[in-house]
């Protein structure tokens, strides 16, 4: 297995990597594929590119305003849109008319306009002798100058984006979409049809996918850049690419680094996520309405738990490590032998020991997983942070964030009681397990009741779940929030000061590391050369590769499935409740072509945070809907396996296709690539 350190060898392998718009690898497309694009298409497919704020991706389809992505990219939106009379989870929805669009609550869009690289200016102001603190203090004073003067020039979002582990910085300015409304989803039973057991399996049979609107002074808005529809499904050999937005990733990592995330991180988070699972099961079984409440975030916790756990086998199995560790060797031994660059090996012992300081606050946290509690937090710590100039606030409370984070704030999405005090109750009692009952802040949070009493007590008493009240607080900004009774609000007066003390040690081991990695890139660069791509910032990001099957324990996969294998694969699991299509399916499957494409997989380097980009051709036209990625994907986040690893998506043609023979919605269907 070849393990290619991200954004420090130019040896990529296979179709691996998420490259910067503003560094594309002409020649290797050129040498590889015989295919170069110009600056025309990558701009155009950039502008034709979003984010969703809720994690995810997307692009415009129409030039009013349509936007597709992934019915579980929009599921937090369908989850607020819905009610016990109204389950759009389950149901779907299709809006026959402009009118009846409905309006997400609080989701952000953000289009990609410009990137600028800035790092010689935060570099210029961090001093060598500062230690971690200090140089923490310096970097984010810079990157938040930088992102309000850019704000002031521009008017649009502007993130400084941290690329390479620290060695380079890059401004991102965003065109926001705030007016964003659900346009058509289909069943669940057809989105996720396979339920957990086909998740990150393939062959998959998933129409993935769901419609949305932008709109601009309350009219769809006008788009000049936008995807057009092929009409003609992918075929085995066919070059593709994914725009999108990937999570996270860790191919810059040391061997350290790893050992940290398969002997400590991991299997802490799988507790976590396994733990939560097991509580969101059990509310789910006191009826339909708590069923309904729990299902987008149980979804997510089953997601998460699913994709570490292939995360974690991966970096147990010996053999991920043995390139890795090979070229990490070769490259100190390289650096031991130049006298002008040795110091730079110092860099891996400082990787080494901030591991081992990472390991020890695992346990630490205080930050309770309560919407109402993280509420009531965030608005303490804003108001204690407006207090500050904008230089010296912390990241996501400055002034360049300010619209993002009130319209979170502010979100009229409804908040249920009884999940609040279920979580909350949880939170306590893990709060209360990993730090003893000895412990001060335990004994100030309990005050001699159990955890389900104080959880009961604060979502009973608190109106931090009225918007109404939110906003007061925060226009009386600090001295309305220290004179509040309200107990949330007590509650994260109590918890933000150990909360702000643990972020200001994370805060500075990240810096270190940032040090670190920094040196080694510079390391790296000098005994391979140049090229490659950086780690994965939930920044847009170009993949390619090709439609391909593969072999999996002797059998060949074929790269794409039909409407026909829905229903076969239906009829084969008959009587598993994640296996049956909606009554819309059955009832129109005479109606359908079904040898028309429903999914099919390439080679494209993604991982989380890709769900929702679309796929092109060579010509830009949407030909897919990433929506998943195989079983051997999921050790993509810090290697790619360049003979296994495939990108799961939804073909372009099957969404009209659905759209006419399933769901009546020919109107809609006409919109696309129009």
């Amino acid at each position: 297995m070849v393990f290619a350190l991200a954004g420090l060898s130019s040896n990529s392998h296979a179709d691996e990597g998420m490259y910067l718009f503003n560094d594309v690898p002409r020649e290797l497309l050129r040498d590889r594929h015989q295919f170069e694009p110009s600056e025309e298409w990558l701009k155009h497919l950039q502008l034709s590119s979003v984010r969703f704020n809720s994690g995810g991706s997307g692009s415009f389809v129409s030039s009013n305003g349509l936007v597709l992505t992934n019915h579980h990219v929009a599921s937090d939106t369908l989850a607020k849109l819905s009610s016990k009379e109204r389950n759009l989870i389950d149901d779907g929805f299709l809006a026959k008319s402009f009118d009846e669009e409905l309006k997400a609550p609080d989701l952000e869009l953000n289009q990609l306009i410009s990137i600028e690289d800035v790092t010689d200016r935060v570099n210029e102001q961090i001093t060598e002798a500062a230690d971690a603190e200090e140089a923490a203090k310096q970097r984010r004073a810079v990157i938040a100058t930088i992102e309000k003067e850019s704000l002031d020039e521009t008017g649009l979002r502007s993130d400084v984006v941290t690329l390479f582990g620290g060695a380079k910085y890059h401004l991102y300015r965003y065109k926001k979409y705030t007016d964003v409304r659900l346009v058509w989803a289909p069943e669940t039973a057809a989105a996720f049809f396979g339920g957990d057991a086909d998740n990150f399996e393939y062959p998959r049979y998933n129409l993935d996918a769901t419609l949305m609107r932008v709109y601009e002074d309350g009219e769809p808005a006008k788009l000049e850049h936008f995807l057009k529809w092929n009409d003609q499904p992918a075929k085995d050999g066919d070059l593709v690419f994914v725009s999108g937005h990937p999570g996270r990733t860790q191919r810059i990592f040391t061997v350290e680094a790893l050992e940290y995330l398969r002997d400590e991180r991991l299997p802490h988070v799988l507790d976590l996520l396994r733990r939560k699972e097991v509580l969101l099961q059990q509310y789910r079984l006191e009826g339909k309405e708590a069923a309904r409440r729990g299902r987008d975030e149980l979804f997510g916790i089953q997601n998460a738990r699913k994709a570490y756990s292939g995360m974690l086998a991966g970096l147990q199995d010996p053999q991920t490590f043995v390139s890795k560790r090979g070229r990490q060797d070769r490259l100190l031994t390289a650096l031991s032998k130049s006298p002008e660059h040795s110091g730079l090996a110092d860099a891996w012992k400082e990787v080494a020991e901030v591991q081992k300081e990472k390991a020890e606050l695992l346990d630490r946290s205080v930050s309770l997983r309560s919407e109402l509690f993280q509420l009531a937090l965030r608005i303490l710590i804003l108001s204690e942070e407006d207090r500050k100039p904008n230089e010296e606030r912390l990241p996501g409370y400055t002034d360049s964030g300010r619209e993002s984070l009130m319209a979170q704030l502010l979100s009229p999405a409804p908040i249920y009681d009884d999940l609040e005090m279920v979580k909350l109750a949880d939170e306590i009692a893990l709060l209360l397990e990993s730090r003893g009952m000895n412990d001060s802040i335990v004994q100030e949070v309990l005050a001699g009741r159990s955890p389900k009493q104080v959880a009961s007590e604060l979502v009973s008493g608190t109106k931090i779940k009225d918007v109404e009240t939110r906003k007061a607080l925060i226009e009386g900004g600090l001295d309305a929030v220290l004179a509040s009774k309200d107990p949330m609000i007590r509650m994260a007066r109590v918890i933000a000061p150990e909360y702000r003390r643990i972020d200001k040690m994370n805060e500075q081991l990240s810096e270190r590391e940032k040090q670190a990695y920094a040196e080694i890139t510079q390391a790296t660069t000098v005994i391979e050369g140049t090229g490659g791509y950086p780690d994965a910032t939930f920044t847009l990001r170009l993949a390619f590769g090709v439609v391909s099957g593969y072999e999996e324990r002797g059998e060949q996969i074929e790269p794409t499935t039909n409407f026909a294998g829905a229903f076969t694969h239906a009829k084969e699991h008959e009587g598993q409740e994640d296996f049956d299509l909606p009554e819309s399916w059955m009832s129109a499957k005479d109606k359908i072509d079904l040898d028309t494409q429903l999914n099919f997989v390439c080679t494209a380097d993604i991982i989380g945070g890709n769900s929702g980009s679309p796929v092109v051709d060579r010509d830009g036209a949407l030909v897919g809907l990433i929506f998943d990625g195989n079983i051997q994907s999921l050790t993509s986040d810090y290697l790619y396996a360049d003979v296994l690893s495939r990108a799961v998506s939804v073909s372009g043609v099957a969404i009209p296709e659905a759209l006419r023979s399933i769901y009546q919605a020919n109107d809609l269907a006409d919109q696309l690539g129009n």
